[in-house]
């Protein structure tokens, strides 16, 4: 066995010039990294686990997140619904019906319907010089200033297409100045619907998460 052989090596290889044998790495170091690795992908797995427990016993496990921030999410309330407008019942309106087409007889029948249908009834006939054959839609409702968002409502609900103005009067009452479109009054089903749905309180949205 010459000098030069590495102990252990019986001899088997020679070692000769300037090239030696290659001697293979221990096995103990790769099983270290692969040890090592195997404990680092355990505990992040642990830590992960360990963060969504914490969230379900904090009671923030069912928020919703938006962008990496907890959003404003309230429940939504009940319902509800705007306080309805003071419309006047009929009853409490007195209509001046006027007729300002060229047929004759206009102002009393649609007078005669809406005494039937609960309103009061005051001065019936032709209509004024500034309005006679003047009103090219089915009507022209006046009235004071306060009765255009209180009566004449009211009283269009009876008559589809019609107008209203309000004039320079102080008295509660309001006319009803029939215009050349006009046919008849709206059927009785269809005016109570619309009186319904005017007098009926409005819902008010709610916000949605």
């Amino acid at each position: 066995m010459s000098m030069l052989t590495p102990p252990g090596m019986g001899g088997k290889y020679r070692i000769t010039g300037d090239v030696y044998p290659r001697m293979r790495r221990p096995h103990r170091r790769r099983r270290i990294v692969l040890a090592s690795a195997a404990a680092v992908v355990v505990l992040g797995a642990a830590g992960w686990g360990t963060l969504q427990l914490v969230d379900v016993f904090s009671g923030d496990g069912g928020t919703k997140t938006t962008a990496g921030k907890q959003a404003d999410c309230k429940p939504a309330p009940k319902p509800t619904t705007a306080p309805a407008a003071a419309f006047p019942k009929p009853a409490q309106i007195t209509v001046n019906v006027y007729n300002a087409t060229p047929r004759s007889g206009l102002a009393k029948t649609t007078a005669d319907e809406l005494k039937k249908r609960g309103f009061k009834i005051g001065k019936v006939g032709n209509a004024p010089v500034a309005y006679d054959k003047k009103v090219p839609g089915t009507g022209l409702l006046l009235g004071a200033p306060a009765a255009v968002k209180g009566a004449l409502p009211v009283l269009g609900t009876q008559l589809a297409g019609t107008t209203s103005k309000a004039d320079t009067r102080a008295t509660p009452d309001v006319d009803l100045i029939i215009g050349t479109a006009f046919k008849t009054l709206s059927p009785k089903a269809t005016a109570d619907a619309a009186l319904v749905a005017l007098t009926k309180p409005a819902p008010v949205p709610t916000g949605k998460c």
